[in-house]
């Protein structure tokens, strides 16, 4: 897979609905045919690139849009009138900024940097597998009515999970929804918790329902696969067991199959459409929007990029989908006045830029009513690579870190979860730690059926246990560097925001 890339969240001050201000649109006049002529010959040379439009959500305006789509160069690959976003593919080099000229678009701009040749995570470094011996090691140490390899899995005791599960392991009414790699439903400890019906892939920008679509391109996209064992791997008596045993999964891929393994824009707002439309009432969002680790508001690509991904995850909320995410693996503060960000595009080659964290988002997790989540180690202390921020994160979630070290079979401070074709591996990373979240919430709507989003968000934070920041000026890694200021309070602090997630509390 390739480089697994961090992910953020930043207050929610600035708002990223977007209505720019419209020009005239084009009229059928002999010039403007002229015109399109020339568009059509000059796009003919040009590098094939994605793109958003977003416009009012009124029948004659997006139909209007459209045909000024096709004028202009562009094919309509899939249309979401009821959030106004319609996804273009055009070989014309002007085609963000003639679209942005015409009335009733909103915003526009292209969704990446490289051209559609071919096809994010935030895991902190590379998986490791369980090896045949250190399963046998683990399986001879668990307990009475644990799962063979439960007695590694140190996060699940760490928020009270396995207590839970034999009070209420969560309804199979309720779904939560990986939006990830790809989720390998084959696999004993998720098959019986998937629920294909509302699975699919949305990596073209349109949503794929054909049997197995939802499944991960190859061993290599092991993503999902682990954040979906995380939330709902079953008590089976085999390998693992979930935060949330009791509810079910569904995939929706939106990584590019190869192995850049990129979540561009299109991909994602499919995502959030599709898991409002098919009833799931939580999704995992463990990646940032590429190509940008920060899209910025005055630049107009970025920008519509925002847009964008924001109406359609509005649209999920307003359906009763409570979205989470992860908060990033950089250990920024995100409550700070400047950022560096030497990794945009990354589809392409990368440009050292400083941006300003209140005009420039990261893509979902800065979005309005996402819950962002940061990440803690087996002591219950931030992990070193967490990112972080006072009014930023709103609660915290197991996530591992190889620093602090439990007392299992493995010794292996990170999190131990499911891998396609039947395997085990650990994992850390902010990744890690949303699902667990996911599940508590997913636990959540067992026991209150009715709740909404914004009422799931606030039991979460009610039932989370806040540490309050460190009395010793924090030290990740050992290295004697003082690595990170924890601002605020017992109540609500950067390290945790409200707290980490109690699965036992959600449940009683």
């Amino acid at each position: 897979m390739a480089h697994l890339r961090s992910r953020r969240r930043l207050a929610l001050a600035v708002p990223v609905v977007l209505s720019l201000t419209a020009s005239l649109g084009f009229l059928p006049s002999a010039a403007s045919a002229a015109t399109s002529a020339a568009t059509a010959a000059r796009a003919a040379d040009g590098p094939g690139l994605a793109y958003v439009v977003n416009t009012r959500t009124d029948h004659r305006t997006i139909e209007s849009v459209q045909e000024a789509i096709t004028r202009n160069g562009g094919t309509v690959v899939a249309s979401y009138d009821r959030i106004g976003v319609i996804v273009v593919h055009s070989p014309n080099p002007d085609f963000g900024a003639r679209m942005r000229a015409v009335r009733g678009v909103q915003s526009a701009g292209a969704t990446r940097t490289a051209p559609l040749t071919a096809a994010g995570t935030t895991d902190e470094g590379a998986v490791q597998v369980l090896s045949k011996a250190e399963a046998a090691k683990t399986s001879r140490a668990a307990a009475p009515g644990e799962e063979p390899l439960e007695a590694d899995q140190w996060d699940l005791r760490a928020i009270g999970a396995d207590k839970a599960a034999t009070i209420n392991p969560g309804s199979r009414h309720v779904t939560v929804g990986v939006i990830d790699t790809g989720v390998d439903d084959t696999h004993p400890d998720i098959a019986p918790n998937f629920s294909a019906s509302q699975s699919a892939s949305c990596v073209s920008g349109k949503a794929d329902t054909t049997y197995g679509a939802w499944r991960p391109a190859d061993a290599d996209h092991y993503h999902g696969t682990h954040v979906a064992g995380e939330i709902a791997a079953a008590r089976n008596g085999i390998g693992v067991a979930g935060v949330a045993p009791g509810v079910k999964v569904a995939s929706i891929t939106v990584a590019q199959p190869d192995a850049t393994s990129l979540f561009y824009p299109e991909s994602v707002v499919c995502a959030f459409v599709f898991a409002a439309d098919h009833g799931i009432e939580i999704t995992n969002n463990s990646y940032y929007v590429d190509p940008w680790l920060y899209n910025c508001m005055d630049d107009p690509d970025q920008r519509a990029i925002v847009d964008a991904v924001n109406r359609a995850q509005l649209y999920a909320q307003r359906k009763g989908t409570l979205n989470v995410a992860s908060a990033g693996n950089s250990n920024d503060d995100l409550d700070s006045d400047a950022l560096t960000d030497d990794s945009s595009p990354d589809d392409a080659t990368p440009q050292t830029r400083t941006v300003d964290p209140h005009k420039c988002f990261d893509v979902p997790t800065q979005l309005p009513g996402v819950v962002t989540v940061s990440a803690v180690g087996v002591k219950g202390a931030k992990a070193y690579y967490s990112s972080y921020g006072r009014g930023v994160v709103d609660v915290a979630g197991p996530g591992g870190d190889r620093y602090q070290i439990p007392d299992t079979p493995s010794k292996n401070g990170r999190i131990l979860s499911t891998l396609p074709n039947g395997q085990y591996g650990f994992l850390q990373g902010t990744s890690m730690a949303s699902p667990h979240v996911a599940a508590v919430a997913a636990l959540l709507k067992s026991s209150h059926p009715h709740a909404t989003p914004a009422q799931l968000q606030a039991l979460l934070k009610a039932e989370a246990d806040n540490p309050g920041c460190p009395a010793e000026p924090y030290d990740g890694d050992g290295d004697g560097v003082v690595d990170a200021t924890c601002v605020g309070g017992k109540r609500v602090n950067g390290f945790y925001g409200f707290g980490v997630v109690n699965a036992l509390r959600a449940v009683k």
